[in-house]
């Protein structure tokens, strides 16, 4: 029976022709997997499966996924968040979370949890830098992380009543059932790069990587330092979230799920 993979042409560019028919024709293709999004068992030759590349600066992982979770792509990885995911596929060892420095130099924490928005949960990621972000190239004291997100498309909020709307080119990288990485579109074109990523893959619960798989997006929500704090409990970081939002000081947007 013939496999069902679907290997994009910029999969086929990065692997070439040859590998690409190996692949289609079933030679070195899995008889079975475990999808690198939502970490359920795949068969190709009864449903549509995705070819997904990861590409770190010396190694190179061909991994599969259900096309229902994510389409065939390649995805430009730092080498060591590229072994978390090769450590993660081989034993599912959760990795604790970390913060990741951005293109600023300003350190973001990031918490993952489940929003109630209109009777549905939603799943969420929460960013807060732990000290005010100055404009690239400013010499001032000032805070300007929501005015840069803003100019990037993101939509100040005064109350959580209705999900935000998408923000094309933006997408956040579930592999292996972890969260990997923020992407944002590269000033320069080609592949997107990392807004934010995990030093080690960030794990997440079973019920947010369902309800992500649900959507196909996670609503990222952005506030000033010292807006939110580190919640125990996704009661009180929704708490934190309705004060900022009331006080102007919270941002958001709904970004596709791996979506390149």
């Amino acid at each position: 029976m013939p496999r069902m993979l679907d290997v994009s042409d910029e999969v086929r560019a990065e692997i070439g022709d040859e590998e690409a028919a190996r692949l289609l024709a079933g030679e070195s293709a899995p008889v079975s997997y475990d999808c690198t999004s939502c970490r359920t068992q795949g068969d190709p030759e009864q449903e549509r499966t995705s070819t997904v590349l990861f590409i770190g600066e010396e190694t190179a992982v061909l991994a599969f996924a259900h096309a229902t979770c994510l389409p065939s792509q390649v995805v430009q990885v730092t080498e060591e968040q590229l072994q978390g995911a090769v450590r993660a596929i081989g034993d599912h060892t959760p990795e604790p979370e970390a913060a990741q420095v951005t293109p600023e130099q300003a350190v973001l924490g990031v918490t993952s949890g489940l929003a109630l928005i209109a009777g549905e949960l939603h799943p969420a990621l929460v960013v807060e830098p732990t000290a005010p972000v100055a404009r690239p190239g400013s010499s001032g004291a000032g805070d300007d992380f929501l005015p840069l997100l803003i100019e990037q498309g993101f939509m100040p909020l005064t109350e959580l009543s209705a999900v935000p709307p998408v923000l094309h080119g933006w997408s956040v990288l579930l592999a292996a059932g972890q969260l990997h990485a923020v992407l944002q579109p590269n000033p320069n074109g080609g592949r997107p790069v990392a807004w934010w990523q995990a030093h080690q893959p960030l794990q997440v619960t079973d019920g947010w990587r369902a309800a992500a798989n649900k959507h196909q997006q996670v609503l990222l929500f952005a506030a000033p330092v010292g807006s939110i704090g580190r919640q125990p409990r996704e009661d009180l970081l929704r708490d934190a979230l309705d004060k900022a939002a009331a006080n102007g000081k919270l941002v958001a947007a709904a970004l596709p799920l791996a979506g390149i």
